[in-house]
């Protein structure tokens, strides 16, 4: 669909979500009238709503409803069966005959098809690199339009309003939401079997970004990591020219690409690594993982027309979004740190990245599962996941609105990491605590100053932070 959403009257249902919230905001900064519907439980996206001035209503019910819409846009979360709005909407077509009524991926899809859109894909790295392109060419003068899916501090918010033809945007691949999309570019960064609740198996996973790569235009790119094994299956399948990254392990490993990191080093609290023969880089991210977003982010920024020189003075001043490797506070002098991992790759490679900037400390890990079919998929790897923590512990799974139980739970899954770690010789405190508000108490009488608390998932597992911190 190639028209955008020129409508005035806008009206969200799950608009908390981190993706709900970024679109709001930019068709509010559009000029259009939004307002929207969620739960009444605190999300991290509630700042931002209250800072654009985006009425919220609370809970769903049918009275929310404006009388006078032209577009509804709703989670895919949410159906007549499950929600009063949807329900009511579903019930009383008459009254709705002239209102679009789209899921939130479509409604992003439009908008971004007006532009000349570059995607940002894959597994990992999604919003990172998302934000940290769009805050370059921000920087380099290109004034880009820019969704990703979390807040981003040097924004203000979760987006950016710009006056050229291009948009940036963090597009996700659950759902197959990656149909409404025609894409000029694409940085696609990794694949790696996810949403187990969608697709069956690895092949059906990967076909989706085959399917979308086909669709780039032949003017624009395929930026790609040349290290992933799934993406050098597809890469064939790209419409337009195809861009690689990667990093030399060692001088006897040195891979054929266009963007070569080499000399990685830690120093002064920033990550150094040099590029083909363009001297050194720094950036200000924690883990190696992230030296792979960064060449992501030159590789497309170069394409785009932004200077080397432009580049290497923007990508050491990007601060990162939140949710990522995100410093909240001290209690009682131990630093916490909040991260939005939720997979078992995302969790290693925080767990390395903290690791190698805090090497004296004593490190607790709270870990928040994220959907029980996840947790239940990934569950072998989820078991070797955690080796460089000195304590875990395990909050009850955190299910999604389309599933609240399922065959597996955090009791048996700290089970079986104790058994992994026995058999492994790790020495590793282990438990599962079922609350949110119990892990707050029991952190409160453990906590000192040589430890660093690691909170991780998808889920609310900041609102441990909020509790120590007494934000709430």
């Amino acid at each position: 669909m190639k028209k955008q959403i020129k409508k005035k009257n806008i009206y969200f249902i799950g608009i908390k979500g981190v993706g709900m919230t970024m679109l709001a905001q930019f068709l509010k900064e559009k000029g259009n009238n939004v307002s929207g519907s969620d739960i009444v439980d605190t999300f991290l996206t509630d700042q931002v709503l209250k800072k654009e001035k985006i009425k919220v209503f609370s809970p769903f019910a049918e009275k929310n409803i404006p009388a006078h819409l032209d577009v509804i846009i709703y989670s895919s979360a949410f159906s007549a069966s499950n929600n009063p709005e949807m329900a009511m909407i579903k019930n009383n077509p008459e009254r709705f005959r002239k209102v679009a009524v789209i899921s939130y991926a479509e409604a992003l899809g439009r908008v971004f098809n007006d532009y000349r859109g570059i995607a940002v894909c894959g597994s990992h790295g999604k919003t990172t690199t998302s934000a940290w392109l769009g805050y370059v060419l921000q920087q380099a003068g290109k004034s880009p339009n820019v969704l990703v899916g979390s807040r981003v501090p040097q924004f203000n918010g979760s987006s950016l309003l710009g006056q050229s033809k291009y948009f940036i945007a963090e597009v996700d691949e659950y759902q197959n939401k990656l149909q409404y999309f025609q894409p000029w570019g694409v940085v696609l960064n990794n694949i790696e079997f996810d949403h187990p609740d969608f697709f069956p198996n690895q092949a059906a996973y990967t076909k989706v970004f085959a399917d979308f790569i086909k669709k780039i235009s032949p003017t624009g790119f395929l930026v790609i990591n040349n290290r992933d094994q799934e993406i050098s299956k597809i890469k064939k399948y790209s419409g337009g020219p195809v861009i690689t990254y990667d990093v030399a392990d060692t001088e006897a490993t040195v891979p054929t690409v266009n963007y070569l990191a080499t000399n990685l080093k830690i120093k002064n609290g920033y990550q150094y690594f040099s590029v083909n023969d363009w001297g050194e880089f720094k950036i200000s991210l924690w883990g190696k993982h992230n030296v792979f977003n960064a060449l992501a982010v030159i590789a497309a920024s170069r394409v785009l027309g932004v200077s080397l020189s432009d580049i290497k003075k923007y990508l050491g001043s990007f601060q990162g979004t939140e949710r990522r490797a995100q410093v909240l506070g001290k209690y009682k002098g131990a630093l916490i740190i909040d991260d939005y991992a939720h997979h078992p790759t995302e969790i290693k490679a925080t767990l390395e990245a903290i690791r190698a900037r805090e090497q004296r400390k004593n490190l607790i890990t709270v870990f928040h599962p994220h959907t029980f079919t996840r947790t239940k998929a990934l569950f072998k790897d989820f078991v070797t996941s955690f080796a460089l923590t000195d304590e875990l512990i395990i909050l009850d799974i955190y299910g999604s609105a389309r599933e609240k139980q399922g065959g597996v739970s955090s009791a048996q899954l700290a089970k079986k990491i104790k058994e992994h770690n026995q058999q492994q010789g790790i020495k590793q405190k282990v438990k599962a605590i079922a609350t949110i508000p119990q892990v707050a108490t029991y952190l409160k009488k453990k906590l000192n100053h040589q430890d660093v608390l690691l909170l991780m998932g998808a889920g609310d597992i900041f609102r441990v932070a909020d509790i120590l911190l007494k934000k709430k």
